[in-house]
């Protein structure tokens, strides 16, 4: 017990004599060093959100104004127009304040008044200016006159270089579209998948929806979006995510992969050191807001809001909601090894653990070789379970869960996963979310009868209890809360995995494996609600899990990028593979966790353990890569790569199936002030006419390129509209959540409910930082990430884009669907990339072989 002795500042002991105190002076001057370091962090934070204030102004630009306006006044020119005089006149009179005093406490008034003032009218031009959104629509490589200005203009008022959140109060709010427009834009969406009697039916559903519901409630959104800063993502947040019952493991979890040819360091230890410190150095760049924002263009920024949730966050489960535990400061890190949870303290001194220090804490960690604890060992199986025992009933009035499962064939079970690192959300069509706790909360005094769940691996076993009533009757005293806190306080876990994964060229099946793993490992060994899970396994390859409510993808992909390639190209390795330095051999010991878990917790452990084991079980998973040709051959095609691989993917789904499906994928809404994602219906009539065609032994190649391109630059418009706030999906379901609080039936609404996603897609953009150049090291591409099936008888495919020659596809379904089958879907995604690029001759040699 001595470390827990040192963790002491002073001891003291009643004896006859009296008190007998005992000072530890290492204690006392780590206390010390702490205070110092706390106190740092706090005059950096207040520094920087000040400069964040006045941006595009500084500080040395109120000391210029003042300077000119005292230089002017004492020149016998007055700039204020008698304001000084005035503001003079008004300060007291005394002996301490002479006139001469007076009159320069005066002028610095004034001039502050003046600067203040001019920051004020500069950021109401920069938010004027960040909602114009013309450039966007312009065709590649012409720009008009008003964009020319646009762009000089927005150069100007951001010349100083910005912080995080220096833009964030210049964005603007994301508009409501006018209801004749959404509904316009979905008619059109659904045309190629109904047939004439269907579409007719539906026609007139959205007639009367236009005329007689909608405009009601049109106008609560409205006003809703005059109050809120979004009038989407709070709502968005609460009844998609935090409100969902289902397991978060597969159905809303996504997952993140290393470098796909280089592991810098084979010793599990030094791998986990290294990327442990790259995460928290961005950490305090994060806390200090020193990262710059994302930029499109290079001077259009992103909103950063959910980047403040990315550390010291879990998702706490509740019996009807959950709710998002966020801590300003956390010092220690979760660590999971072998059926065992540790905790491990990150600064020392008041400074970040260096990298050899950490190296020498998880070696520890993995040389331990105690036993787990009884009930310790799958303990964290209860994440990975269902939130909260299922209530009968459906809140929906008159629609059933029966009625969801009906058109899904079990329901789609997934929240999805979004942007840059993942840039897809499906909602967990039908916004299951939504329908069942909207119609929950606007229920007053009505009486709601339930259907039971379908059967399926993700249904409950019958009298299980879930996590909700779990932690509430087993972890809320004694020694089971104190070390609950320590892993939901923690900055985030870490997984030390047994297990050997990665690309290995020549091994088959290698990438599933190591996606499987990634998406549920075990279904024990990751805590799914953290904010994410770092996983490094025994052969030194890593990767993260990550919980989705809190923020979507492109915040993880973000940092992602920063911890790959501090790792490799700013910490290094020694040549025998372990972190550079000498370890602290004083350091205390990681402090394993005390449990003590009764039989009836051990059962509800299993109950959840068999339930999430059923699930994983059940998620069939193809992950390859594409290298016949990238992005450098598809552009020469003189179209955009994402809409060549979305076509790709309706010619795939048409020749895997027989038939087209409503298909996602997610564009971001973060040119809005704390925007998220939106849907791109990306199966148009356009893409279809051009699939048809394909099939057609009639067709002309001239004629496919016709329709190809037709189809390409219709998947441009309607992303770029998606990304302006034209979309459609986010607002029908913000109308649905209108009419739920309002108590009105919509026959429109409860239709689109209805329709299942079969193919949720979303694509993985790399190089956000430029941290490296990957011309010079095209070994160090990135593998990207994917996430669980979205429906029971559909796809998920996740694609990146790597370089010039290469894409890699993430694609997901279930074994228990005899409709799909990742591994034929991949072939057919192959075939097809190599027939559209046939059509334009590229590549040459390749696509014949």
């Amino acid at each position: 017990m001595a470390e827990a002795h040192q963790a002491v500042a002073f001891q003291f002991t009643v004896t006859p004599e009296g008190l007998d105190f005992h000072l530890s002076r290492e204690a006392i001057k780590q206390l010390y060093l702490a205070g110092i370091s706390s106190w740092k962090k706090r005059l950096v934070r207040a520094k920087n959100s000040f400069l964040t204030g006045v941006y595009p102004a500084s500080p040395s630009s109120w000391m210029v104004v003042m300077v000119a306006t005292a230089g002017s006044f004492y020149c016998q020119v007055d700039p204020s127009l008698g304001m000084i005089a005035r503001i003079r006149h008004c300060l007291p009179k005394s002996r301490l304040l002479t006139y001469e005093s007076r009159t320069m406490v005066s002028t610095v008034l004034f001039s502050t008044g003046v600067w203040l003032s001019a920051v004020l009218l500069f950021r109401q031009a920069l938010k004027l200016l960040l909602s114009y959104h013309g450039w966007m629509f312009e065709p590649h490589g012409k720009m008009s006159r008003s964009t020319r200005i646009w762009v000089a203009l927005m150069k100007v008022l951001s010349i100083r270089k910005p912080l995080l959140y220096s833009f964030q109060t210049s964005l603007p709010k994301l508009p409501v579209p006018p209801v004749e427009a959404t509904i316009t834009r979905y008619l059109e969406s659904v045309r190629p998948l109904m047939d004439d009697d269907k579409y007719c039916k539906m026609e007139a559903l959205a007639k009367e929806f236009k005329e007689k519901t909608a405009p009601r409630l049109q106008k609560y959104l409205i006003l809703k979006s005059w109050w809120t800063t979004n009038y989407v993502s709070d709502w968005w947040e609460q009844y998609i995510y935090l409100r969902g019952r289902s397991p978060l493991m597969v159905n809303s979890n996504y997952y993140a992969m290393d470098f796909l040819y280089v592991t810098p360091s084979h010793i599990q230890a030094a791998r986990a050191g290294n990327v442990v410190h790259a995460i928290l150095l961005y950490r305090r760049k994060l806390d200090r807001g020193e990262i710059p924002p994302v930029m499109a263009l290079g001077i259009v920024p992103m909103c950063s809001y959910q980047s403040e949730r990315m550390f010291n966050t879990t998702r706490i489960p509740g019996k009807e909601t959950d709710t998002l535990l966020h801590l300003v400061d956390s010092k220690h890190l979760a660590v999971y090894h072998k059926g065992r949870f540790y905790k491990v303290w990150l600064y020392y001194g008041g400074q970040l653990l260096q990298p050899r220090d950490l190296e020498l804490q998880f070696q520890r960690i993995l040389d331990d070789p105690s036993p787990p604890q009884p009930g310790e060992e799958r303990l964290a199986a209860l994440t990975a379970g269902e939130r909260c025992r299922r209530p009968r009933g459906s809140p929906c009035s008159g629609h059933t869960m029966d009625a969801v499962h009906a058109t899904r064939g079990g329901g789609s079970r997934r929240m999805g996963m979004e942007g840059m690192l993942w840039d897809g959300d499906p909602w967990r069509h039908p916004w299951v979310g939504a329908a069942v706790w909207v119609g929950a909360m606007g229920s007053a005094g009505r009486r709601w009868t339930w259907a039971s769940p379908a059967p399926g691996p993700h249904a409950g076993g019958a009298g299980r209890v879930p996590w909700a009533e779990a932690r509430a009757r087993f972890f809320s005293h004694g020694k089971n809360k104190v070390s609950l806190d320590a892993i939901e306080r923690a900055a985030f876990f870490l997984t030390l995995d047994e297990e050997e994964h990665g690309y290995s060229p020549g091994r088959e099946g290698c990438m599933d494996a190591y996606a499987k793993s990634l998406l549920h490992g075990q279904c024990y060994d990751r805590w799914f609600d953290k904010s994410f899970t770092l996983v490094v396994y025994k052969n030194g390859k890593l990767g993260a899990n990550a919980e989705h409510s809190w923020a979507d993808a492109p915040i993880i992909g973000h940092l992602w990028e920063f911890m790959l390639a501090t790792d490799k190209f700013q910490l290094g390795y020694t040549e025998g593979g372990h972190c550079l330095g000498e370890p602290n051999t004083l350091l205390t010991p990681p402090q394993r966790l005390q449990w003590d878990i009764p039989q009836e917790c051990c059962a509800t452990i299993e109950s959840s353990y068999r339930l999430a084991k059923a699930l994983a079980d059940d998620v069939d998973f193809c992950c390859f890569q594409f290298s016949d040709f990238g992005k450098g051959l598809i552009k020469k095609c003189r179209t955009s790569p994402d809409a060549f691989i979305q076509i790709s993917l309706q010619l795939a789904q048409f020749r895997d199936k027989g038939c087209f499906c409503l298909t996602y994928e997610a564009s971001m809404t973060r040119l809005f002030r704390e925007g998220r994602t939106e849907t791109v219906r990306s199966c148009t009539a356009e893409s279809t006419a051009f699939v048809r065609s394909m099939a057609d032994t009639r067709q002309t190649r001239a004629e496919r390129q016709r329709l190809f391109k037709l189809a390409a630059e219709k998947h441009q418009h309607m992303y770029r509209l998606a990304m302006t706030g034209a979309g459609i999906d986010r607002h029908l379901f913000c109308l649905y959540v209108v009419s739920r609080y309002l108590g009105v039936q919509s026959p429109f609404l409860a239709q689109v409910l209805s329709e299942p996603w079969r193919l949720s897609t979303s694509q993985t953009p790399q190089q956000q930082l430029k941290m490296f150049d990957l011309n010079k090291y095209p070994d160090h591409v990135s593998t990207g990430g994917g996430f669980g099936p979205v429906a029971d008888d559909g796809y998920g495919v996740s694609y990146i884009i790597a370089g010039e020659n290469l894409i890699t596809f993430h694609i997901s379904s279930k074994f228990s669907s005899n409709e799909t089958d990742s591994k034929r879907f991949g072939r057919n995604i192959r075939q097809a990339m190599l027939d559209i690029a046939e059509l334009f001759d590229r590549p040459a040699e390749k696509a014949r072989k």
